[in-house]
């Protein structure tokens, strides 16, 4: 089931899977680099007021579910 989340008058139910590849597909990611890149990827969510769900680092690519709030915008 899924966990709505709501405010004052939404709710909503907002994830995305993002994945990082960098060029060439270099399998660089899974050595030392993977335990910096969590902690990396947890702060850059962490100022932006993102979730982080859930990640998972593979040899080439990192896979991440991220959830967001939405924003309620207003006009001035």
């Amino acid at each position: 089931m899924r966990a709505w989340q709501s405010q004052a008058h939404v709710r909503h139910y907002c994830k995305y899977h993002v994945v990082f590849v960098p060029k060439y597909r270099r399998k660089s990611i899974y050595g030392a680099l993977r335990k910096d890149l969590g902690g990396i990827l947890r702060e850059l969510c962490r100022q932006q007021g993102v979730e982080l769900v859930e990640g998972n680092a593979m040899q080439d690519h990192i896979h991440m579910l991220l959830m967001c709030r939405s924003t309620v915008w207003r006009t001035p």
